[in-house]
């Protein structure tokens, strides 16, 4: 059995890691509620671009290399993670999909590519030799799109340059604080743009066919920023249910400990009892 002091220790210790994971806890919510403002606001802009391009796309004939399928010889495949751990299974569980599904559409690294924003996916795919084209790291726990317009702009056009014939995105969706969703799809080639028409008429300058040159690339964009806003309020909930459970088991452990320690005590103060009436009958 441990001593005293060794359990009085061990209390301790776990009583400042208690503290520390609370506070994460804390922060993390804050985070969260911010998150998750920011992607519900994003949610009219994305509707209503979506909306304008399905329009122009179900009601004009102009061709746009985004729209069209074309044989698959590379995929790419953009995954969203964390740049730190703690966060519980938010990033595990996203990786061992990409992971799987890469070893089952793939045979060798030629026919994909990897696209990767956050340190963890990064690591992961480098580690495991999977080819990464693209990166970022570091990004602000509430990142505006400027964070990572390049990219963006740069994988979309990886596909209008045919460095790659279809992108997909992993992500985790944020359905609520305690429940986030591993999430593929396929941004590109945009096939189902008739059924995003609402109906609506627009007149257009200076033709339908130019306007989808501008607009598909900032579209696709911006289902890359949606899914990372979607990702972001999915980390901070998942990094919040991590640190609500981890103090609760370091309040269970301190319990335990607890009882340890006073058994030990009560133990000690027995023996102690028991030389001294031992001791005295010695004595007489």
């Amino acid at each position: 059995m441990a001593s005293l002091r060794e359990i009085k220790g061990r209390i301790d210790s776990t009583s400042k890691t208690k503290k520390i994971t609370k506070a994460m806890e804390m922060v993390s919510a804050s985070k969260m509620n911010k998150a998750e403002q920011n992607a519900k606001s994003f949610v009219p802009y994305s509707e209503k671009i979506q909306e304008v391009v399905g329009s122009i796309a179900s009601n004009t004939d102009a061709a746009h290399p985004m729209l069209s399928k074309r044989e698959v010889k590379k995929t790419g495949y953009l995954v969203i993670t964390s740049d730190r751990g703690l966060a519980g299974a938010y990033n595990s569980s996203v990786l061992r999909s990409l992971y799987k599904t890469v070893h089952e559409r793939h045979q060798s690294a030629d026919e994909y590519t990897i696209i990767a924003i956050g340190r963890m996916g990064y690591d992961f795919c480098k580690k495991r030799n999977m080819p990464v084209a693209k990166s970022i790291l570091g990004l602000a726990d509430q990142p505006n799109f400027a964070d990572i317009k390049d990219l963006a702009s740069e994988t979309v056009q990886m596909f209008s340059d045919e460095e790659i014939d279809e992108l997909n995105i992993f992500y985790n969706h944020y359905v609520s604080a305690i429940s986030q969703q591993v999430t593929m799809k396929k941004l590109l080639p945009i096939t189902d743009m008739a059924s995003k028409s609402s109906g609506s008429q627009y007149e257009y300058e200076p033709d339908q066919e130019q306007i989808l040159k501008v607009l598909l690339p900032q579209y696709a964009e911006s289902l890359i920023y949606g899914a990372l806003l979607d990702g972001k309020a999915s980390e901070h909930a998942a990094r919040m249910t991590a640190m609500r459970s981890a103090t609760d088991n370091a309040n269970e452990l301190i319990d335990d400990l607890t009882l340890s320690y006073n058994r030990a005590r009560q133990a000690a103060i027995t023996q102690e009892i028991t030389e001294i009436i031992g001791g005295v009958a010695a004595l007489e």
